[in-house]
C-alpha cells in the first residue's frame, strides 16, 4: 500500500504537531485543558493531513462538532429566556445541540469560538467589538449577530427594524394628540435601544417637537430602574409628559407602576408604551400598549441562517418589522 493511500493515524498528527498522542486526543475531543492556540494548531495539522477519526460521527475534516453556540452578555428579563428557548428548539429541528455561553470577557468568548467548540456562533454580546468581529470574519467562522448589522461572506445579521419601530411609536402617539413626551432609555450600548430612541426622536422632530434632557430617563431595560427613574422625576415637580415611550416592556411596566404609586393615572393623565410584547404586558393593569417585535421568530431565523452558512451559503441582512399592539395604557388625549 502506498503512503498516498495509507490511513493517517493519531500518531501521525501528534508527530507532525510536535505533541503527545494524549494532547492530540484532548484537542480532538474538546477537552478544556489546552491553550486555544495549541488546540487550533493541532486541529489545523489534523485537517491538513486529512485525519478523520470516528468521534461519534464527528467529521474533523469538515470541522463539525454538531454544536452551535449562543453567546450572551446577560440573561435578565423575558426577552433572553424566550429568545434562547426559540434558538434551542430551532437547533433541535436542525439536528444540532446548543451551548449557551454567558460571559462579558471577550477573550473567553473568542477562545470558545476559535477553539472549535462550536460549528458556528450566534452573538448577542457587547463584549465582542470590532477587533473580535474582524478576527471572526478573517477566520471564516459562521456567525450570526442579533444586536448589530454586520454582513459578510460568513457573517449575517438578524435584527429588528428598531428605528422604524421608534418612528411608529411617535406617529401613533402624535395621532392620539399628545405633545409632550418622555423617553426611558435601555442599555446605552444596546443597538435596539439606540435605534428606537433615534427613530422616535427623528419622527418627533419632523412634527416640530424636541424632548429635553429632563424627560430622557434611565431605564436599563429593567422594571426597577425605570420605576426609580420615574419616581425621582415625579418628586422633582416637573410638568407631566403626555406620553412615555420606554425602550422595552419591562421599563414600560416599571414606569406605569411608578406613575400609579405617585398618584398619576395611566392612561388618563399619562400614556405609556413599551416594546417587545412580552406576556406580562397583557397581565398587568392597565395592560401595556407595545410593539410586537417577534423575537421568537428572530431566534428561529438566526439558527436557520447560521446552518445555511455552515453549509456554504453567504451571509445576509435579515430585518424584522414590528407592529403596534394598542392596549389600555394609551388613549386619545382629551381636548
Amino acid at each position: 500500500m502506498s503512503n498516498e493511500n495509507r490511513k493517517i493515524t493519531i500518531k501521525d498528527v501528534a508527530r507532525e504537531a510536535g505533541v503527545s498522542i494524549s494532547t492530540v486526543s484532548n484537542a480532538l475531543n474538546n477537552v478544556n485543558v489546552l491553550h486555544p492556540d495549541t488546540k487550533e494548531r493541532i486541529l489545523e495539522v489534523a485537517r491538513r493531513l486529512n485525519y478523520t477519526p470516528n468521534l461519534n460521527g464527528r467529521n474533523l475534516k469538515a470541522g463539525a462538532t454538531g454544536v452551535l453556540g449562543l453567546f450572551l452578555g446577560a440573561i435578565r428579563g423575558p426577552y433572553y429566556g424566550e429568545l434562547s428557548d426559540s434558538i434551542y428548539n430551532a437547533c433541535k429541528d436542525n439536528g444540532y445541540e446548543l451551548e449557551i455561553f454567558l460571559s462579558y470577557d471577550a477573550r473567553h468568548i473568542m477562545a470558545n469560538i476559535m477553539g472549535h467548540r462550536v460549528d458556528g456562533a450566534i452573538i448577542l454580546n457587547g463584549a465582542i467589538g470590532s477587533d473580535q468581529v474582524e478576527v471572526l470574519k478573517n477566520q471564516g467562522i459562521p456567525t450570526v449577530y442579533i444586536d448589530r448589522i454586520l454582513v459578510g461572506d460568513k457573517s449575517s445579521s438578524v435584527v429588528f427594524d428598531s428605528y422604524n419601530g421608534g418612528q411608529k411609536v411617535a406617529r401613533f402617539l402624535l395621532e392620539l394628540g399628545h405633545k409632550r413626551f418622555m423617553f426611558i432609555e435601555g442599555e446605552v450600548t444596546n443597538y435596539d435601544a439606540g435605534e428606537r430612541k433615534k427613530g422616535f426622536f427623528d419622527e418627533l422632530k419632523k412634527a416640530g417637537i424636541t424632548v429635553s434632557d429632563d424627560y430622557i430617563l434611565r431605564g436599563e431595560f429593567e422594571r426597577k430602574a425605570a420605576y426609580d427613574s420615574v419616581t425621582e422625576f415625579l418628586d422633582s415637580g416637573k410638568p407631566l409628559p403626555d406620553a412615555v415611550f420606554a425602550a422595552n416592556d419591562l421599563s414600560a411596566i416599571g414606569a406605569s407602576e411608578a406613575f400609579r404609586d405617585g398618584g398619576v393615572s395611566v392612561p388618563d393623565q399619562v400614556n405609556v408604551i413599551g416594546c417587545d410584547d412580552i406576556e406580562l404586558t397583557r397581565l398587568v393593569s392597565p395592560s401595556i400598549t407595545t410593539i410586537r417585535t417577534f423575537f421568537e421568530k428572530q431566534g428561529v431565523i438566526a439558527v436557520d441562517k447560521l446552518v445555511k452558512m455552515i453549509n456554504g451559503e453567504s451571509g445576509e441582512l435579515i430585518t424584522l418589522n414590528g407592529r403596534i399592539i394598542p392596549r389600555e395604557s394609551t388613549k386619545a388625549k382629551d381636548s
